[in-house]
């Protein structure tokens, strides 16, 4: 027997009809309107608690903020002896790699170090500083995007106009008209990139991508190097498998001429056995004429006669 779905409980939207505080809880019991100061005042007592934590937690963090900048610059000086780091970090992270065409790749090998700097007070913003040596697409050293939070909560930014070289500009794609003579000047049409991301201001809340470099890429970049192409974290393998599997490897080869060493006596024993059956097999059919009765018998009587 189905047991009976219990009854929904429509909520109803509270009707004041232009009814004041005051004529509201005019309507309700003393123990009531009793009970509702008592839970605004511990209300009260929690949001401040709230402020406090929060305050303390800002604290904690700025401290800890200023003990891991020395470990970031030594962590960067070990990533400048890794040719090619930070754009293989790029293409193997899942959601960054999908930002990237052929020509932001190509632009990205000349990448020698990404930073992530928290402002002092960290609440009110950070900025992502990707730097580049010398290269034919664009003149800067280094191109910069800052995020603000103000007071109000609404989230800004803003970033280093790139210098791109003449028809180096990957955020428009140079098209030629149909019928349009050679030597006519071109039309601009943008195109996706990832430096479009740099003059992209618009819908604050919704940048994934700065929240995807400060959250998940720069505090441990290595990851995602070790990680194979295409961002796949089964077969993702850490410095220790890696040393394990090297060393695995070194034995296995030891193992292996430790095998062919044992298997040289082993097949020279089985030869020698080969040979000493063969031996036998030859030594058997005399001896079995040798004990063949009729034979015995003659060599029996000959003695006999020579008696």
């Amino acid at each position: 027997m189905s047991t009976p779905a219990p009854a929904k409980v429509r909520k109803e939207e509270p009707k004041n009809n232009g009814q004041k505080k005051e004529e509201i809880e005019g309507e309700l019991s003393n123990d009531t309107q009793e009970a509702i100061r008592e839970i605004d005042n511990v209300q009260s007592e929690i949001d401040e608690l709230n402020e406090k934590a929060s305050e303390e937690i800002l604290h904690v963090e700025q401290k800890y903020n200023k003990l891991r900048q020395p470990h970031f610059e030594r962590r960067a000086k070990l990533i400048d002896k890794i040719q090619n780091f930070w754009v293989t970090v790029f293409l193997n992270h899942p959601q960054v790699s999908m930002l990237l065409n052929e020509d932001d790749e190509e632009a990205l090998l000349y990448m020698t170090k990404v930073e992530v700097q928290e402002f002092e007070d960290i609440k009110s913003g950070y900025r992502i500083k990707l730097h580049f040596t010398q290269n034919p697409y664009f003149e800067n050293d280094v191109i910069c995007k800052e995020f603000h939070l103000n007071d109000t909560g609404d989230p800004t930014s803003k970033s280093t106009p790139i210098r791109w070289k003449p028809g180096k500009d990957l955020t428009k794609m140079n098209t030629i008209p149909p019928g349009q003579k050679a030597g006519e000047k071109r039309q601009h049409t943008e195109n996706e990139s990832f430096f479009s991301w740099f003059t992209d201001h618009s819908e604050m809340g919704a940048d994934e991508l700065g929240e995807v470099v400060k959250e998940d890429i720069w505090p441990n970049p290595l990851q995602y190097y070790m990680m194979p192409t295409g961002g796949d974290r089964d077969s993702d393998l850490g410095l220790d498998e890696l040393e394990d599997i090297e060393s695995d490897g070194e034995d296995g080869d030891d193992d292996d001429d430790d095998d062919e060493d044992d298997e040289e006596p082993g097949q020279d024993d089985e030869g020698d056995e080969e040979d000493d059956e063969d031996d036998d097999e030859e030594e058997d059919p005399e001896g079995d004429e040798g004990d063949d009765p009729d034979e015995e018998g003659e060599g029996d009587g000959d003695e006999e006669e020579e008696n």
